[in-house]
């Protein structure tokens, strides 16, 4: 304790033993205050927790050992050493006292030496207790706040702005391919790269903010008073102060890169564990969209979450990609298309958003109606080149991604739909819908809902003479899409032939789906399928 100036309370309803006990203590370098009773002394140490508090047995109002009993069952931010002053040294007395709570006895009358060695030990205790809570509130390696103080101080810091109504902010960060630092220059680099980025989001943070290292090379820091606009410029200044320090190992110069997702207490925010989770989507979009960039959450779409269970879809999604899951794009914005022309294409189209390339071909963004209605403030603004006002974060995939991962994504985040890309290319949009549609063909093709296999005969339904049925349904979707190709390059009115050719297509799809639950079987072995509850195969 000799680092500062240890507190000490005195509880006494002498006063003339508190003035010479007080006068002894402070000679030695204590600071003390005084109380006369049990009350009082509870009512002192809730609104300042001491280091010591010395304390009569016999006192009116409430004696020392209720008094030892009620703070031992106070929440207080740190241990109290607490020494009784007493004339009872009975064997029984001290047992009573030491299972009330009590540290230390001194008989009465005092004696100074005695007092003063018995506070130097209590001092050794106390700084022990101090250095032990310290590193289990501190990281080892980088000094910074462990999760578990992070969301204790996350709880108190939500309970007062939910009463002041001020703003309340939380950013996440993630170093960008850490693992291949530590694959390609050992765990010493990794571990260098850890302090370093620490370091700088000390720097870079108010005495009121709390950077904590989250786990592995994820880090997460909570901002006070700090709206999410006001969040994202923070988290672009600090990412660009990242991305240009260069951290120096074993003679070699690294540089890294971080994402970053950051987030603000809303009004319908439940709670604060809601909070950090909606940073954490922000950051795996972040991720996901290249990195070294900056997501906020508000950018996403909507917020709703599904829990996620591994063992109910293994079956489903077993080799599948996104290739053959994904809604393929018949046709992309190029960004130097106007916004006028992009309006006019989504309402041709119906769609809602839709990748933007270079004249090139290649991804460059991702425009959606919420853009162009934040763009159409004037007839001027309907002639802004789509580059301006699109959205260069893009959630892509290459083409042979499990499909499973891409499941996990939409689930975990608010995001709707990704990108799919050959190469640097869009080749096709997987959304929610798309999942939906294609596991509702997929159980259907499997004979799981009997209602639609029901609902038209199949007679014959032999694997040889499904495969033929199946050959036959593809070949007049190939020739109906011929004949609306014509159509459309002939006809004036194209909406006769465009109904009907797609009312027919339908058909030939579930004709489709009907057949292929058959057509793996062996002749005459048609029957249902046997679904277990918990798996599909």
């Amino acid at each position: 304790m000799s680092s500062y100036q240890a507190s000490v309370l005195l509880v006494d309803d002498d006063p003339a033993m508190r003035r010479i006990l007080s006068k002894w203590l402070e000679r030695d370098g204590y600071h003390t205050s005084g109380v006369s009773d049990g009350r009082e002394a509870l009512e002192a140490i809730q609104a300042n927790c001491p280091d010591f508090l010395i304390t009569d047995w016999e006192m009116p109002q409430m004696d020392g050992l209720a008094l030892c009993r009620g703070v031992r069952q106070m929440n207080l931010p740190s241990y109290v050493y607490i020494l009784f002053l007493t004339v009872k040294s009975a064997p029984a007395e001290m047992i009573k006292g030491l299972e009330a709570g009590a540290d230390e006895f001194l008989a009465k009358p005092v004696d100074q030496g005695e007092l003063l060695a018995r506070m130097h030990a209590g001092a050794r205790v106390l700084e022990l207790q101090r250095r032990l809570g310290q590193l289990a509130r501190t990281d080892a390696l980088t000094g910074l706040t462990t999760q578990r103080v992070f969301y204790e101080t996350l709880e108190r810091e939500w309970a007062r702005v939910k009463r002041s109504g001020a703003p309340l902010s939380c950013a996440m960060l993630d170093i960008d391919f850490f693992k291949r630092v530590n694959d390609v220059h050992g765990h010493p680099a990794g571990d260098a790269i850890l302090k370093s980025t620490a370091e700088l989001l000390q720097k870079n943070c108010r005495a009121s903010d709390l950077p904590c290292r989250y786990g592995g090379e994820e880090f997460c820091v909570l901002l006070p008073d700090t709206t999410e606009e006001d969040a994202v410029r923070w988290a672009e200044r600090v990412r660009k102060t990242l991305s240009g320090n260069v951290i120096s190992n074993n003679g070699r110069d690294l540089r890294i890169t971080c994402s970053f997702g950051v987030a603000q207490r809303q009004d319908d925010t439940q709670t604060a564990e809601e909070l950090v989770d909606q940073a954490d989507q922000a950051l795996l979009c972040a991720k996901q969209s290249g990195r070294d960039s900056v997501v906020a959450f508000q950018s996403l779409s909507d917020a709703n979450n599904v829990d996620v269970r591994k063992s109910s879809r293994h079956g489903v999604f077993q080799d599948i990609t996104a290739s053959q899951v994904m809604s393929p794009m018949v046709a992309c914005l190029g960004q130097d298309e106007s916004v006028g022309q992009a309006a006019d294409f989504f309402l041709r189209s119906r769609i809602n958003s839709t990748p933007v390339v270079d004249a090139d071909g290649k991804l460059v963004g991702i425009l959606s109606e919420k853009d162009l209605m934040a763009a159409m403030v004037s007839l001027k603004s309907w002639q802004t080149p789509v580059r301006d006002v699109m959205k260069p974060n893009v959630i892509w995939y290459e083409e042979d991604t499990p499909i499973e991962t891409i499941y996990e994504f939409l689930c975990r985040v608010s995001i709707r739909r990704v990108v799919i890309v050959a190469g640097d290319r869009p080749i096709g949009t997987i959304s929610r819908g798309t999942l939906l549609r294609w596991f509702r063909n997929l159980v259907v093709a499997k004979g799981l809902l009997e209602h639609e296999l029901n609902a038209r005969e199949i007679p014959n339904a032999d694997a040889r003479r499904s495969r033929h049925r199946m050959t036959e349904a593809a070949g007049a979707l190939e020739a109906l899409a011929s004949d609306l190709q014509s159509r459309l390059r002939a006809e004036r009115d194209v909406v006769p032939y465009i109904v009907g050719g797609a009312t027919r297509m339908q058909d030939l799809v579930n004709d489709l789906l009907a057949y292929a639950r058959f057509a793996g079987e062996p002749a005459g072995a048609a029957k249902p399928l046997t679904v277990n509850a918990n798996h599909m195969d």
